[in-house]
């Protein structure tokens, strides 16, 4: 994703209220940033709309408030293996025939499973609009792979898994991370699934997770382009509005008990090149935790993460020890979240002298806080992000389903360039001092084999 769009992600929203189903108008009024348009239909789906008539396009999404994280332990996988089945037909659309019939008309589509949601895109002419609403109205109810494809796929997802985790040493240290940074939240499991449960599931499985979560109630329509509001409303009353609402299982997942002592791993692989250090601290997201440092800790990336950043100039510049340094923070997170960093020592360094860079950063950081130019810089890169996200009809649909599925409102997402400006150095450190507790920590290091 464009590096605006993620400032953008982890800047929105301060603290948790629900979507509102206002009007045309109303919706409009508000607008700040993308003028967006909300309305919810009788059967409860949330339909938002960001304008774009610069070119005769739309991106078309619809978002389920279901994923990884919803899953019972023992089908784990299942959410990704249902967006692969998604694919795999209806009554009316045969088996891979939905892609087939996108590119047909110039368009292109896909799907992706996070751990708080699932996603469904097309990005098409906006005369084609009606036509991806019928068949994404289609597959939101009448799913039905046959068995042998479903067998298939389910060997795709096993290969899938192959590649990309199984042969990345990197992706799968970042499995053992999460897992030693969330002991009790699904948040631990991979989203793909751990290969033993990923091997048993079934189209069973799959289709009693569809009919579980797959309703309207329980989706986010979000499209971004060429078409008016009222068109767009008539539309979607057409193709989803007579689709009946369904009873949700409530989301209930077992939450994160606090983190009373530092953890650490190390893991060693023949295929890693040159070794890394990872670090990260529990914290808290726009929805769960100490919600009110959300805001605060978005600023605070930016200034740690900043190519003249603090990261860079402790660590990489001149004499540093690091070759590169990064840090991250998301607050589009439905639970309690992570604030993480990451280094690669330069040759001849050592991963300690990495280590104890960053743990001097950040102990000059609680010890002083940040400096009113660094507060103001970032908040200035934090505009100007805005200025070039409206550019981007996959950007802007994507940080709105983002948000609405992770208990953001389209309010917050417009508001939140007032929010940022009114973040104080003051409240930049208090953030910083609850987050960066070495008892709130994992740390990890990702080796080649000989040096174990």
């Amino acid at each position: 994703m464009h590096r605006l769009i993620r400032s953008l992600l982890v800047a929105v929203g301060l603290c948790v209220t629900s979507l509102c189903a206002a009007g045309l108008a109303a919706g409009s009024a508000r607008a700040q940033i993308f003028h967006p348009t909300q309305f919810t239909l009788e059967n409860g789906l949330q339909v938002v709309l960001i304008e774009d008539h610069r070119a005769p396009v739309v991106q078309h999404m619809i978002w389920y408030k279901v994923g990884a994280a919803d899953e019972a332990p023992n089908v784990g996988g299942v959410a990704h293996y249902l967006e692969h089945l998604m694919f795999k037909g209806t009554p009316e659309i045969g088996p891979g025939d939905f892609s087939k019939i996108v590119a047909r008309e110039g368009g292109r589509d896909n799907a992706f499973t996070t751990a708080d949601y699932t996603a469904y895109h097309q990005l098409i002419a906006s005369d084609r609009l009606p036509l991806v609403m019928k068949m994404e109205a289609d597959r939101m109810t009448q799913l039905a792979p046959p068995a042998d494809e479903a067998k298939r796929e389910l060997q795709v997802v096993i290969e899938e898994r192959l590649s990309r985790i199984d042969n990345n040493p990197g992706a799968l240290f970042g499995e053992q991370f999460d897992a030693a940074q969330f002991l009790a939240h699904p948040y631990g499991r991979p989203v793909i699934g751990w290969p033993a449960v990923v091997r048993q599931l079934t189209l069973d499985d799959a289709m009693t997770f569809y009919r579980s979560y797959y309703a309207p109630n329980n989706a986010v329509l979000v499209v971004a382009g060429d078409v008016a509001p009222a068109d767009l409303k008539r539309l979607a009353e057409k193709y989803y509005g007579l689709i009946p609402m369904r009873p949700i299982p409530p989301r209930s997942r077992v939450q994160e008990p606090p983190q009373l002592a530092a953890r650490r791993l190390v893991m060693t692989d023949e295929r890693v090149a040159e070794p890394s250090l990872r670090r990260s601290y529990l914290a808290p997201s726009r929805t769960a935790g100490r919600s009110e440092y959300a805001t605060a800790l978005s600023v605070l990336a930016e200034i740690l993460n900043a190519p003249t950043g603090r990261l860079y100039k402790a660590l990489v510049e001149g004499d540093g020890p690091a070759a590169s340094a990064s840090a991250w923070y998301s607050s589009l997170s439905l639970d309690q979240t992570t604030f993480g960093f990451g280094a690669v020592p330069k040759s001849g360094q050592s991963l300690d002298a990495v280590e104890q860079g960053l743990d001097a950063v950040l102990a000059t950081l609680l010890k002083d806080g940040i400096t009113d130019d660094e507060l103001q810089q970032a908040k200035l890169v934090m505009k100007a992000d805005t200025v070039y996200a409206r550019d981007s009809l996959t950007g802007a649909a994507q940080l709105f389903g983002t948000a609405v599925c992770t208990g953001v409102s389209v309010e917050q997402v417009e508001a939140w360039p007032q929010q940022v400006a009114a973040v104080t150095a003051a409240q930049v450190l208090a953030a910083a001092q609850y987050v960066f507790d070495e008892r709130r920590s994992v740390t990890g290091r990702l080796l080649p084999k000989h040096q174990s």
